[in-house]
């Protein structure tokens, strides 16, 4: 999915304006200004029974980087978005755009208390990704933001906050205009899952049901599912028996304006499929699947 064509004038440092957009499609992000203005919900209940086999077949012998369900849904969303590129759009500064790369964003804590801090982790996904690469990207990220010192974005905000509050209000306001124009500095981007083409929050690691999480108008990710916790749920099998398989229930809340009902609806059904043929995550990320 990468782009390596030269940028124009208008493109921004992660995407490209698209341009050969219908009047409906120009005219929409001025009638909607804003992307919680076309925020549309679905909630989706996942059978993960095969990818939690797969797992723990995986995992034999492996003490470092044992994969997780978070790691399979993580490349299970990162291929679909690949076989279904108008998920990586995005509207900002009322413009469509593409981004260049498939991007993934989640909040590490740093320990699983109350006032824990929170550290902001994005994860680009080259075209090689695979599961095993997903493992060994998340495992030594989260290690890296919960024991070394903040910097990039976590690093500004921890220096922001300091700020006095009419000082910070106009520091806000000037990375809010860049972000429009799409010139926030690199630094403040590239760790920011506001900017990812998917924001994710696992809450089933902290025992949580899925919910629906709003978007974010700062930014440009436009895209957000909360995972919930594995369940068991009873299934009526083809032949008519019952089954009590795992399932998982995944909260996505998404900007309308990128795509139509119909593309997500067909979206959800590959990232089903892929967690229901977890072998096919071992795939290169660039390998076509046929997903019925």
């Amino acid at each position: 999915m990468s782009n390596t064509t030269k940028k124009r004038w208008g493109d921004r440092k992660d995407a490209r304006w698209i341009r050969d957009m219908d009047s409906l499609h120009v005219i929409l992000p001025h009638l909607m200004n804003h992307r919680t203005d076309a925020e549309v919900y679905v909630n989706m209940e996942f059978d993960v029974t095969e990818a939690l086999r797969y797992i723990a077949r995986k995992n034999e012998g492996e003490e470092e980087y044992r994969a997780t369900l978070f790691h399979c849904i993580l490349m299970a969303v990162a291929k679909t978005i690949y076989l279904r590129p108008q998920l990586n759009s995005f509207i900002s500064g009322r413009r469509f755009y593409q981004r260049d790369e498939i991007t993934l964003g989640f909040v590490a804590k740093k320990r699983f208390e109350d006032h824990s801090e929170e550290s902001l982790v994005v994860i680009s996904a080259p075209e090689d990704w695979t599961l095993t690469e997903v493992t060994h990207r998340v495992v030594g990220k989260v290690h890296k933001a919960r024991t070394e010192k903040n910097d990039g974005v976590n690093g500004a905000m921890d220096v922001l906050k300091k700020l006095p509050r009419p000082v910070l209000a106009f520091v806000i306001w000037i990375i809010k205009t860049l972000d429009f124009f799409g010139k926030v500095p690199d630094f403040l981007r590239q760790d920011d899952p506001n900017f990812a083409t998917v924001f994710l929050t696992n809450l089933g690691s902290i025992k949580c049901p899925s919910v629906y999480h709003h978007l974010n108008n700062y930014g440009s990710s436009s895209i957000m599912a909360a995972i919930g916790t594995i369940r068991k749920s009873e299934k009526i099998a083809g032949d008519g028996s019952r089954e009590v398989r795992d399932v998982v229930d995944i909260g996505f809340t998404l900007d309308e304006r990128i795509a139509d009902g119909f593309y997500f609806a067909r979206s959800l059904k590959i990232i089903q499929h892929l967690l229901t043929h977890p072998e096919l995550l071992e795939l290169p990320l660039n390998q076509e699947v046929a997903c019925g």
